[in-house]
């Protein structure tokens, strides 16, 4: 893994002081320089050949949002976008995905001393991932609603795992779900703010429904559940009807909602289902998939090389989870032909 090279793009001297600060302390991460707005990171970049920029999303001039879209089309590199995740910033951060940021980062606005050490630890390890991201050289339409034929599901819910990247490799999947698509479950690592309004954005774009998992939900065909809850795990329940269960318990190898838990639970009940590890960071999921695959299930790993981020696909594909990895754009259409009748 090779280490981060920052610029630190914002329009606030403060900003650019205190994420230079941060930055500084997390290992393997070098800032290089600052730059005030758009036409001085222009400047900069040739000189110091940054691996990662971090650009605030509302500059004067030239916005945050309109400098990443030139960076996309001229010289792709790894953005992390900062920005207050109100709703309308969570409105533009969406937008950086779609145009090919890495991830999107809110700005602390206060925070204690213990907080101030987790973003120094989160804030680090997004940018270290960037740095050894795969970048897009061209913007992923957003999901539209297509005329997609319904197909005749033969009975396996999809179960879901994904953190950094998960929102462009979501938004690609699920732009080929049909309206009566296999109960799916999501575990999403990201900022619950932005999650809120993706789930809101792909219920208005799909034929699906999609919602926020909740303690009790039925899992039905034609919905998408998506747990985001940074403080509780999810998992299946199996009764008369499918339902939801959001549980307190301690992070499962890091992670919470934690996709291995998911998997395992799964897979230790012997439900018919199909598990999947998307883009993101560290191992969650692997251990899971291997499990759900030792059970007979159907499992399926997002290709390293074409991810995002490809570290927990990777380790998925070494723990055994998968025998092949799939690209974004063929994924959806080997899922689905899994939890397709004959």
């Amino acid at each position: 893994m090779r280490d981060a090279r920052v610029l630190v793009v914002d329009d606030s001297a403060a900003m650019r002081a205190l994420f230079s600060d941060i930055l500084d302390q997390a290992r393997g991460v070098t800032v290089v320089g600052t730059a005030r707005d758009a036409a001085d990171a222009r400047k900069q970049i040739p000189e110091l050949k940054p691996n990662v920029l971090t650009l605030d999303v509302e500059m004067p001039g030239m916005s945050g949002i309109e400098f990443l879209a030139e960076i996309m089309e001229e010289q792709p590199m790894p953005v992390v976008m900062l920005s207050s995740l109100t709703q309308s910033g969570a409105e533009t951060s969406l937008k950086a995905f779609e145009l090919g940021a890495v991830e999107c980062f809110p700005k602390p606005l206060r925070a204690t001393p213990e907080q101030f050490n987790q973003i120094v630890a989160d804030l680090g390890k997004i940018v270290l991932a960037a740095a050894n991201s795969n970048v897009r050289d061209k913007p992923r339409p957003a999901a539209e609603r297509g005329d997609i034929a319904p197909f005749n599901w033969n009975g396996r819910i999809v179960a879901i795992g994904a953190s950094m990247g998960g929102i462009d490799a979501l938004t690609t999947l699920f732009a080929a779900y049909p309206a009566n698509c296999p109960p799916t479950v999501v575990a999403l690592q990201a900022e619950p703010a932005l999650v809120q309004t993706f789930i809101a954005k792909l219920d208005r774009e799909l034929p699906c429904d999609v919602a926020a998992a909740s303690d009790g939900m039925a899992l039905e065909q034609g919905t998408i559940a998506i747990a985001f809850d940074p403080a509780r795990h999810v998992v299946v329940e199996s009764s008369d009807t499918l339902r939801l269960r959001l549980v307190d318990r301690e992070r499962v190898e890091g992670a919470r909602p934690s996709a291995t838990l998911l998997f395992g639970t799964l897979a230790r009940a012997g439900m018919p289902a199909a598990g999947v590890v998307l883009s993101g960071t560290g191992s969650d999921g692997s251990r899971g998939l291997k499990l759900m695959r030792d059970a007979g299930m159907a499992t399926l790993v997002q290709d390293p090389s074409t991810a995002t981020v490809g570290e927990a696909p990777a380790a998925a594909l070494a723990a055994g989870g998968a025998d092949e990895a799939h690209t974004l754009d063929a994924l959806a259409g080997a899922l689905l032909t899994a939890c397709a009748a004959a």
